[in-house]
């Protein structure tokens, strides 16, 4: 599978000494590990704001590329699909699963070893288990009710 991301011509290891607010606009893209997890949909519980992320796909995700379908113009089918950016990271990232390199690099973090930014390819994510490749339902095919029979620990 050919990986979406560019991550040619970009600086050696630039995370490890670069803020992300002060990251090229590929760079940011390039930390996408392409898990797919945040396009899982969540449930978040109103008293104590913990996040639970489930297997439930939103409605554009492919569970075989681990990608939106319509990345481009999603926010005409999904509105309040996150546009995670470096100027709302502190209100978004709540949402982020645990192994999101934007959430790992903003806590200090390391990138685990099994990002393609360190393997250089984008399978590492999916033959590390780590990816939502082949293990989703379509939110189209469970009632929002049930979706807390389809909580999900991390990593999956």
């Amino acid at each position: 599978m050919t990986d979406p991301i560019d991550r040619s011509g970009l600086r050696p290891r630039f995370w490890e000494n670069t803020p992300l607010d002060r990251m090229t606009r590929r760079e940011w893209e390039a930390l996408c590990d392409g898990c797919g997890k945040c396009c899982m949909n969540k449930l978040e519980d109103q008293d104590t704001q913990e996040v639970a992320l489930t297997n439930v796909a939103c409605r554009l995700f492919d569970d075989t590329t681990c990608r939106c379908s319509s990345y481009a113009i999603r926010h005409q089918f999904v509105p309040e699909c996150i546009v995670l950016e470096p100027r709302n990271l502190d209100r978004n990232l709540y949402w982020m699963p645990e192994t999101c390199a934007y959430k790992r690099l903003h806590a200090g973090k390391a990138l685990p070893g099994w990002h393609p930014l360190i393997t250089g390819t984008a399978e590492s994510v999916h033959r590390a288990g780590v990816s939502m490749q082949h293990k989703t339902v379509a939110e189209f095919e469970v009632d929002e009710e049930y979706w807390e029979n389809h909580i999900i620990e991390e990593p999956c």
